[in-house]
């Protein structure tokens, strides 16, 4: 069997610091993948001229499937976010945010297992329509929700749910007073659920679920949502089991799929051996499953989990004095 091509995206602060602990622990799990490297972020900026150069485009669309380090956005006007204009270059639909209690992590819980799945191309967080208008006095968004664009996001929803046994699916909205754009996506996901008779439906205005998700989160499972507020209740999420870098994410659309950790770029502690590469070893482990490699990602798991409860070899942020070099090398110890 010839080796599947993966695109590799190193991305800046402690990007390369994360993707090179990552690769590590696939290749001793044996993927066997050939790694196609590309540019994008400030690196890209440095190097090429922009943020976003086309020969990586051409990679990311060539392979299918692209392992991403954090990037950073410059922040001052014509800039767009990277991650936006990924997901709406390859239609990447669906964001999956899977969060999961570790022994040993600290966290204020030890029984999380909640997936959050978020719109991702469409709404408010899409950046559509924005201008600052009246001389700078008043600024204006457009928040734009179709039926197929929910349609997509609700079927995708339960269908993972019922692929891994998942009992309820809960639609976040604020339908009381958005009631066009969240009332359309809630009257969808009414209509998704009743096509799933085997899974529970529920659905919850977003102000109620952030307090019940912090007062009582074992009464979610899968939780289906719109762009913005899945941005936010994915933040949420990962806090009730660690932070954010304790966080992957999946983007993932017909023909293309991203999969990343969801924290920021951290430039400030790059290249010294500080950081926590678990984020990104679980994005990893969602690109096996959608790969099929199970076997493969269940070992990567087992290694991860085992390594941060057994506590002599973590990061700071784990609690530990391990450096990035050192909390991998016993990750592999494991595998």
């Amino acid at each position: 069997m010839s080796q599947r091509n993966i695109t590799v995206i190193p991305g800046d602060g402690i990007g390369p610091d994360i993707i090179e602990a990552t690769l590590k622990v696939l290749d001793k799990a044996g993927c066997d993948f050939n790694y196609e490297f590309a540019d994008a972020g400030l690196m890209a900026l440095e190097k090429h001229g922009e943020l976003l150069p086309q020969k990586t485009l051409d990679l990311i669309e060539k392979n299918r499937v692209t392992l991403k380090g954090p990037l950073t956005t410059p922040i001052g006007e014509g800039f767009t976010s990277i991650n936006v204009t990924l997901r709406k270059k390859f239609n990447l639909y669906a964001n999956v945010r899977p969060v999961l209690s570790l022994k040993g992590t600290q966290a204020r819980y030890d029984d999380i297992d909640i997936i959050t799945i978020r719109e991702n191309t469409e709404g408010m967080y899409s950046g559509a329509g924005q201008r600052v208008i009246d001389d700078g006095d008043t600024a204006e968004a457009m928040s734009i929700i179709t039926r197929e664009g929910a349609e997509r996001i609700c079927t995708f929803a339960y269908e993972l749910a019922r692929k891994e046994g998942r009992k309820k699916v809960t639609a976040v909205h604020k339908a009381n007073i958005m009631k066009s754009t969240s009332g359309l996506f809630l009257k969808v996901a009414r209509e998704v659920g009743e096509r799933y008779p085997d899974i529970q439906s529920e659905e919850m205005i977003v102000d109620a679920t952030c307090m019940k998700l912090v007062m009582d989160p074992s009464q979610f499972d899968v939780i289906v949502t719109t762009n913005l507020f899945g941005d936010i209740l994915s933040d949420l999420c990962a806090g009730l089991v660690g932070g954010l870098g304790m966080a992957p994410g999946a983007n993932i659309g017909q023909n293309a799929a991203i999969f990343e950790a969801v924290h920021g770029s951290a430039p400030d502690i790059a290249g010294q051996n500080l950081a926590n590469p678990t984020a990104l070893l679980l994005g990893a482990i969602q690109m096996l499953e959608y790969l099929g490699m199970s076997d493969k990602a269940d070992a990567i798991r087992t290694a991860v989990r085992d390594t941060i409860a057994a506590g002599e070899h973590v990061t700071r942020d784990l609690g530990g004095n391990a450096g990035t070099n050192e909390f991998t090398d016993a990750i592999l110890a494991r595998l």
